[in-house]
C-alpha cells in the first residue's frame, strides 16, 4: 500500500469538501423542491444510496442542513425534514414585504431590463402542476428575476438577504404552486413591474412589488390551508 508523503493529506481527504458540497446541494435541492416532503424521515444510508456518496460527506451535509434549519436530528433514528408552519409562511412574507419593495424602489432606473425580460420569457411558459421539473424551472427563473432586482440596488447585504428569503420562498411556492396554477397571473405582474423599473418609476415599482408579494402570500396560504395536506390542522400547527 502506498501511503501519502508525511504531512500531505490523502486524495480521499482532499476530496471530502467537494463531496460534502455535492451532497449538501443535492439534498438541499430535494428539500427545497419538496421531493423530500416536510416532516419526512430521512437516513444517511438512504441518502448515500440515492446519491451514490459515502457516509462522511452525507453526514457533513446533514449537519449543514441542520444548521440551516432544513432538517433536525432524531436520536438513534436519523433525521427529519423540517416541517412548514403557518407562522413560517407569515414570517417569510413579512420579511419580504420589508425588504423587496424597498429594493424595487432603489433598483428603478438601474436594473438590467433586458435580463428581466429574458427571465420573464422563461417563466411565461408556466409549469405543469404536479410536474417537479417544470415547476423547478419556473421557480428558478422566478427567483433569478427578483434576485436580479435586488442586486441592481448595489447594496450587497440587501441583495444577499433577499436571495436568502427567495430560497426560503421556493420551498413554500413548490407547495403552493403544486396545488394551484398561478403562472399567468405572475407573468402579468412581472411585465408591469419591468416597465416601472425600466422607466425609473420607483414609486410604482415599490407599490407593484408589495402587491405581488401580498398576492403570493394569499396564494400560498389559500392553497395550502384548503388542501387535504393540512385540512386537520389549526392555524399555527405544523404542516406535515
Amino acid at each position: 500500500m502506498v501511503h501519502p508523503p508525511p504531512g500531505r493529506p490523502s486524495a480521499d481527504i482532499r476530496a471530502m469538501p467537494l463531496l460534502s458540497d455535492r451532497a449538501y446541494e443535492r439534498i438541499r435541492h430535494d428539500i427545497i423542491s419538496c421531493a423530500l416532503a416536510p416532516g419526512v424521515e430521512i437516513s444517511e444510508t438512504r441518502l448515500c444510496a440515492q446519491h451514490k456518496l459515502g457516509k462522511a460527506p452525507v453526514r457533513m451535509a446533514l449537519n449543514r442542513l441542520a444548521h440551516d434549519g432544513l432538517v433536525y436530528a432524531i436520536p438513534r433514528r436519523g433525521y427529519r425534514v423540517a416541517q412548514i408552519t403557518v407562522k413560517d409562511i407569515h414570517d417569510v412574507f413579512e420579511l419580504r414585504l420589508m425588504l423587496e419593495p424597498a429594493a424595487a424602489r432603489m433598483a428603478a432606473g438601474k436594473v438590467d431590463a433586458q435580463r428581466l425580460r429574458a427571465l420573464d420569457e422563461i417563466s411565461r411558459s408556466g409549469y405543469q402542476p404536479g410536474d417537479a421539473k417544470s415547476t423547478a424551472r419556473f421557480l428558478e427563473a422566478h427567483k433569478d428575476f427578483h434576485a436580479t432586482i435586488a442586486r441592481a440596488t448595489g447594496n450587497v447585504r440587501l441583495a444577499n438577504a433577499v436571495e436568502q428569503l427567495l430560497d426560503d420562498m421556493t420551498r413554500l411556492l413548490h407547495l403552493g404552486l403544486g396545488l394551484r396554477d398561478r403562472s399567468q397571473e405572475m407573468a402579468r405582474e412581472r411585465r408591469v413591474l419591468i416597465k416601472a423599473l425600466a422607466r425609473g418609476d420607483g414609486d410604482t415599482a415599490e407599490r407593484i412589488s408589495r402587491e405581488q408579494i401580498e398576492a403570493a402570500r394569499n396564494m400560498v396560504l389559500s392553497a395550502i390551508l384548503t388542501s387535504s395536506f393540512v385540512m386537520n390542522l389549526a392555524l399555527g400547527a405544523d404542516v406535515r
